[in-house]
C-alpha cells in the first residue's frame, strides 16, 4: 500500500517544518517561527480541501465536454506567430473600437461612429482568427447597393437622396463565435382552426383548439454570433446568412485595404446567445411540420443541446456612415452577398397622410358594407 507523506512548509517564509518536542510545536529553521501543531493541520486541510475541489471541477469540465453539455474552446488560440510583426490596433476614442489592420492600412475614421480620431492602440488579448470569408463586392458595388436601397421609400425625404453624403465607406472584417453541435426534444404546440359559414343572414364563426406535438433532432454548423458590441444584433442578423462554403483559413494577406474589429464580446457570452439561437432553430424547424392550423403558436418546450466546437472568424461587412441634416445613419452591407440594412429618415407627414387616407378608405368601405346589408 502506497504511503503518503505530507512535509510541512512554514505559511511565513516557506521553509520546512519540524516538530520540537521541547515546545511541542512545529518550529521553522529559517525563520524562527513557531506553530501549532492543530493550527498547521487545519491550514493544510483547507489547502487539499481547495484543491480537491479545483480537480473535481477540471473533472466534471471534462466529463461535460465529452457528454457535450458544454461548448468545446480548445480550439481557440491566441498565437498569431510572425503574422504579428505586421500588425497594427487603432482605438477609437468616442465609441471604443478597436480595429486590426495591417500596418500599410490607414485608417483615419471610425467605421461604426464616423469619429474622424482613431490612436494607435496597444495591440494584445487577441485570439487569432480560425476562419475568415474574403469580401467578394468592391467599394463601388457597396455603393450601387446603398442607392437602390433608396428605391420604393414612400416616406423617406426625397432630399435625402439628392443631398446626403456618405461621410464614410469602409470594409470591416467583423468578429463571429461559429457553434457546431446539435439540438434534440420535443415542442408541444397550440393551434386554432377557424372556420366562418353563413346561414342566410347569419355569420357563423367556428373555432377549435388543438394541442400538436412534435419531436426531432437538428445538427446545425457554425451557428453565427457576432461578437462585437458595437455592431447591432438585429443589423447582423439581417444581413445574413453568409455562405461558409467560401470560408478560408485565416491569412493576414486578406486584409490589406481593410479593417478587422477586435472581438469584445467575450465566448462566454456568446454561448448564451448561441444557446438561445439553437433552441430557436429547432423549434421553428418542428413548427413548420404543423400544418392545416390558422394559428399555431408554441407551448410547452423541452430542447436538449448537445455542445460541439467553437470557431472564430471574420466575416465581410461593409459599414457606410451617411450624413444628413447633422445626423449619421449607419448601414450595413454583406461582403458577400449584398444583403443590406439601415434605417433610412422618415417623413413624418407622409405617414400621417397616408395613416388618414386609409382610415377613411376603410371607413368608406365599412359605410358600404353597410348599407348593402341594410338593403
Amino acid at each position: 500500500m502506497a504511503i503518503q507523506v505530507t512535509n510541512y512548509q512554514c505559511p511565513a517564509c516557506t521553509g520546512p517544518l519540524h516538530f520540537v518536542g521541547a515546545s511541542g510545536k512545529l518550529e521553522c529553521d529559517y525563520c524562527g517561527s513557531s506553530y501549532e501543531v492543530a493550527e498547521i493541520e487545519a491550514l493544510y486541510a483547507e489547502k487539499e480541501e481547495k484543491a480537491a475541489a479545483v480537480t473535481e471541477a477540471e473533472r466534471q469540465k471534462e466529463q461535460q465536454q465529452a457528454a457535450g453539455n458544454e461548448w468545446d474552446t480548445s480550439g481557440l488560440d491566441d498565437d498569431w506567430g510572425k503574422e504579428l510583426d505586421g500588425m497594427k490596433l487603432y482605438t477609437c476614442p468616442s465609441c471604443g473600437a478597436e480595429l486590426i489592420c495591417e500596418e500599410t492600412t490607414a485608417a483615419t475614421a471610425c467605421p461604426y461612429c464616423g469619429n474622424p480620431t482613431v490612436v494607435p492602440g496597444q495591440f494584445s488579448g487577441a485570439l487569432r482568427p480560425d476562419y475568415v470569408i474574403p469580401f467578394r463586392l468592391d467599394k463601388d458595388a457597396a455603393l450601387g447597393i446603398l442607392k437602390n436601397h433608396y428605391k420604393g421609400k414612400f416616406f423617406m425625404p426625397n432630399e435625402f437622396k439628392k443631398k446626403n453624403t456618405v461621410d464614410k465607406i469602409q470594409g470591416v472584417y467583423v468578429p463571429f463565435w461559429l457553434f457546431d453541435g446539435e439540438a434534440e426534444g420535443t415542442v408541444e404546440f397550440a393551434a386554432e382552426k377557424v372556420t366562418v359559414t353563413r346561414r342566410g343572414k347569419e355569420e357563423i364563426t367556428q373555432t377549435q383548439h388543438f394541442r400538436a406535438l412534435r419531436g426531432g433532432r437538428l445538427k446545425f454548423e457554425k451557428v453565427p454570433v457576432d461578437a462585437s458590441t458595437k455592431m447591432p444584433d438585429d443589423y447582423m442578423d439581417s444581413i445574413e446568412p453568409f455562405d461558409y462554403a467560401e470560408l478560408k483559413p485565416f491569412s493576414t494577406a486578406y486584409l490589406p485595404g481593410f479593417l478587422a474589429d477586435k472581438y469584445d464580446v467575450s465566448v462566454d457570452d456568446g454561448m448564451v446567445r448561441a444557446d438561445l439561437r439553437c433552441q430557436k432553430s429547432l423549434e421553428q424547424e418542428l413548427e413548420t411540420t404543423v400544418k392545416g392550423y390558422t394559428s399555431v403558436s408554441p407551448l410547452r418546450r423541452n430542447i436538449r443541446l448537445r455542445k460541439g466546437k467553437v470557431h472564430y472568424a471574420l466575416l465581410p461587412v461593409w459599414l457606410l456612415n451617411v450624413n444628413w441634416q447633422d445626423k449619421t445613419y449607419l448601414f450595413a452591407i454583406n461582403g458577400q452577398s449584398g444583403k443590406i440594412v439601415g434605417a433610412v429618415p422618415v417623413v413624418f407627414k407622409k405617414a400621417v397622410g397616408l395613416f388618414f387616407a386609409l382610415a377613411a378608405g376603410l371607413s368608406a368601405v365599412g359605410g358600404l358594407i353597410t348599407y348593402l346589408s341594410i338593403m
